[in-house]
């Protein structure tokens, strides 16, 4: 007897170097969307004007893919062998954000997502869609509601058995598959991420204000930073991984098996000084394959 189909999503799915899987229907509830509008109205968006103008496909996946009936969420843990707040202390060299210390995560997950999706689509005969942060779809809401974990009060998902290492990827499938549960909120009392914030960008629990963000300022803004943030930013020079580090649940979280994600050497430390003196060329040579790329 052949096994269901989201069980073998999930085989598939580990074969191609995913730590979960989890599926839930195409559709948000009304108050997530609400959410977003709410700190869009009160310009926590900051310079990112595209969340505002793709709001109203943003709200929920079926907004954006009128046949959507599914949403099968994957994550790939990127989980550091190292310290990562050690880095701070090292003030004559740079700190990049975990993520991008390996390949482009997009690349690396895009085509295996795409193997996972055309598989499905064969199985059900439906049409599918593949996403990696790339489209207005809300992910992390999704993720929570399929069960992969919750959004903490970083507002970042965060899962009891990978911490808050994770890269997230999307397939929305036309096919009806059966939802798991969404996974409970485990924050509890707990407040190290907002408390070891350096530019206090948490106005509350579970919201996040951008323009305060050292990863929005050092990836997402244009222009000069105002000098309010930074002595706060101290050496990081692309994202900020200090809210994600502290959070208890990493204790529970595997280094990363995807040899692609791991870290480059030359990248975990990089000399400030080395780095000012790159021109054009010199740069995207050695961010070659790397999100930082991606800034220009």
């Amino acid at each position: 007897m052949a096994q269901p189909i989201e069980t073998q999503l999930r085989q598939r799915a580990g074969e191609l170097g995913f730590c979960e899987l989890r599926i839930t229907t195409a559709s948000l509830p009304a108050e997530t969307g609400q959410r977003l509008r709410d700190a869009v109205d009160e310009g926590y968006h900051a310079g990112m004007d595209w969340l505002e103008t793709t709001l109203d496909r943003r709200v929920s996946p079926e907004a954006m893919w009128r046949e959507a009936r599914s949403c099968i969420m994957l994550a790939m843990s990127y989980a550091p062998a190292m310290d990562v707040m050690a880095r701070l202390e090292e003030r004559s060299t740079g700190v990049i954000s975990t993520y991008a210390l390996g390949r482009d995560y997009h690349d690396v997950i895009k085509g295996r997502l795409k193997t996972l999706a055309g598989w499905l689509a064969a199985q059900t005969a439906q049409d599918v869609k593949v996403f990696v942060d790339t489209a207005p779809l809300m992910e992390k809401p999704l993720a929570h509601r399929a069960g992969l974990g919750w959004q903490g009060k970083h507002t970042n998902l965060v899962s009891r058995e990978h911490g808050s290492w994770l890269f997230l990827g999307a397939i929305l499938s036309a096919a009806d598959l059966t939802a798991d549960q969404p996974e409970d909120d485990h924050c509890g009392s707990c407040t190290a991420c907002l408390d070891v914030c350096p530019t206090r960008a948490f106005p509350a629990p579970y919201r996040l204000d951008a323009g305060r963000c050292i990863s929005y300022l050092t990836i997402e803004h244009k222009g000069h930073i105002d000098r309010e943030f930074r002595q706060a930013m101290g050496n990081r020079i692309y994202g900020c991984d200090d809210c994600l580090a502290v959070c208890p649940w990493n204790k529970f979280a595997s280094q990363a098996r995807e040899a692609k994600l791991a870290a480059r050497d030359d990248l975990v430390s990089p000399s400030l000084a080395d780095l000012a003196a790159l021109d054009d060329k010199a740069f995207r040579t050695l961010f070659s394959g790397s999100p930082v790329k991606r800034i220009g």
